[in-house]
């Protein structure tokens, strides 16, 4: 009881271990600089094969001849090539540069991918929208310079809009960094019935950033998905919304304004837009004008702690156009400090209009956590799973069964060997695919140590907040997965991707408090 009311997970005494020494703290991150540096000596390596030479192997196949940054010196290449993993390759067209040699087969199974000529007009800023920007006009909000449409014979007609009945299905929350293509199919496998995209900025998007369009990519077994979008403005929502609907597949677009990240907020996006409910109003107008597309919205209770506002503006909310919220029960001045006010969701689920489905968000870690919350608040459509299924993937599974899952080290390594396989073929099966699925597998595993095994605790289930003590496992792979180095996540990395390579370093991306801030909103 008293390491519960610490917030310290009730590890079984026999399994209790000394805390590791200092010397397993990770290395400081390099400078922006460094790597640049770092990059443009490797780009000169003969490791760095011509994508076009690797894909052909003919050395007069790159257009770019003696220009092109890359090398062309096939036999200096295959001296230094790494040997090849173990297995097939997934999928690709990397030619001599995969590490799965002769055993290329088939094809992708992606979509939403950026059309080269929607990018080239994104770049020269030449991209039109009609529709947007005339729905903008109509609503009598600011448009800010871009070209227009010409086309004054448009106008807004009231629409039946295409609505996804969220009730009851479990839904993985879109998540920076981790929330990747290959780990929601993961999800996927595991029981998750909506997915959705990660945090894509609008002004990025319309900037044609190939980095941001990839945030968007969904897979085929992604049978119900979303993208989440982030912006400060009615004009730049709309256009985006616009320009997603054509060039994408998806089944809803969901709005951020719950993002407490400095660099967001002080863009005037994400949770600063809970201080502005007109600008809230002209965007949610705008996107939900604009596209047929259901428009979702993700928000916290509010943006100072105390000062929640969601419930005064909940009914608003649904007639601005908003078919779904999803209310993250912290504000954005708590981050992730203390434990979600649930008390207050519900208080807003039953305030809402009948045409606004709600979601609530934060601290569901076990199929108690999610019975409860339902059976509290009949009027909740459904929860959204954030941080939980980081930790736990197959949370799903075990709301799905109705238990809680004492799963063995070796179902936790067969579900990230299924990971990697998904990651290489989003990533790619040459050297620098298998080292982008090495690096997120790394911020993955910097989540996934702080699952705690049924078996070895003394109360359960285990509860979001609490900190693991230093535990040993029920056998060696066990220990090696509760472990909080980076050395030891390393050391599973090679198990599944080979060797790292000379001078390897990892650092988690957000180091100083990874737990806290991989969901945005």
């Amino acid at each position: 009881e008293e390491l519960v009311a610490r917030a310290i997970a009730p590890v079984k005494r026999e399994f209790l271990r000394p805390p590791p020494s200092s010397a397993n703290l990770v290395q400081e991150k390099k400078s922006k600089r460094q790597l640049k540096r770092e990059r443009r000596q490797e780009q000169k390596s003969p490791l760095n094969l011509c994508p076009e030479i690797a894909k052909t192997g003919d050395v007069n196949a790159c257009s770019y001849k003696d220009k092109c940054r890359f090398s062309h010196d096939i036999e200096a290449f295959m001296a230094q090539k790494p040997a090849d993993l173990e297995g097939d390759c997934p999928f690709c067209p990397y030619g001599l540069a995969c590490r799965f040699a002769g055993t290329h087969k088939k094809k992708s199974s992606e979509v939403n991918g950026l059309n080269k000529d929607v990018q080239k007009l994104l770049w020269k800023n030449k991209m039109r929208f009609t529709k947007a920007d005339v729905v903008v006009k109509s609503l009598g909000l600011e448009l800010r310079p871009l070209k227009k449409a010409k086309d004054k014979s448009l106008k807004i007609h009231p629409r039946e809009k295409m609505l996804i009945d969220f009730r009851e299905k479990l839904y993985l929350a879109p998540l920076t960094t981790v929330g990747n293509l290959p780990f929601r199919r993961v999800c996927k496998t595991l029981g998750a019935d909506v997915t959705c995209g990660e945090m894509a900025m609008c002004t990025n998007l319309l900037q044609g950033q190939a980095s941001e369009w990839a945030l968007l990519r969904r897979h085929s077994s992604e049978d119900l998905f979303g993208v989440q979008i982030c912006g400060a403005y009615p004009d730049t929502i709309a256009r985006t919304v616009e320009l997603i609907e054509k060039e994408c597949t998806v089944d809803f677009i969901d709005i951020n304004m719950g993002c407490p990240i400095d660099i967001v907020v002080d863009k005037g996006a994400g949770s600063f837009l809970l201080t502005k409910p007109l600008r809230m109003k002209g965007i949610i107008q705008a996107a939900s004008g604009t596209v047929d597309k259901p428009i979702t919205v993700k928000v916290r209770t509010g943006y100072f702690g105390g000062k929640n506002r969601i419930d005064s503006l909940i009914a608003d909310i649904g007639s601005w156009g908003a078919t779904a919220l999803t209310i993250h029960g912290r504000s954005r001045q708590q981050r992730y400090s203390k434990l979600a006010d649930w008390d207050y969701i519900y208080q807003c689920a039953q305030k809402a209009p009948c045409t606004l489905q709600v979601l609530g968000n934060g601290d569901i870690f076990s199929y108690l956590d999610w019975n409860n919350r339902k059976t509290d608040c009949p009027e909740l459509s459904t929860c959204m799973i954030a941080r939980g299924a980081l930790i736990k993937p197959w949370l799903f599974t075990e709301i799905k069964e109705q238990r809680h899952w004492d799963i063995s080290s070796q179902e936790r390594l067969n579900i990230l060997k299924e990971y990697v396989r998904f990651g290489l073929e989003h990533w790619g099966s040459d050297k620098k695919g298998v080292e982008t699925t090495r690096h997120f597998l790394l911020e993955w595993l910097s989540y996934a140590c702080r699952y705690i095994p049924v078996g070895l605790l003394d109360v359960i289930p285990q509860r979001l907040n609490w900190r693991p003590p230093s535990y040993y496992g029920r056998d060696d792979l066990e220990t090696l997965m509760a472990s909080d180095s980076a050395a030891d996540w390393i050391r599973i990395s090679e198990m599944l991707l080979g060797k790292v390579p000379d001078g390897f370093t990892f650092a988690p991306k957000h180091k100083s408090n990874a737990y806290d801030r991989a969901e945005n909103g």
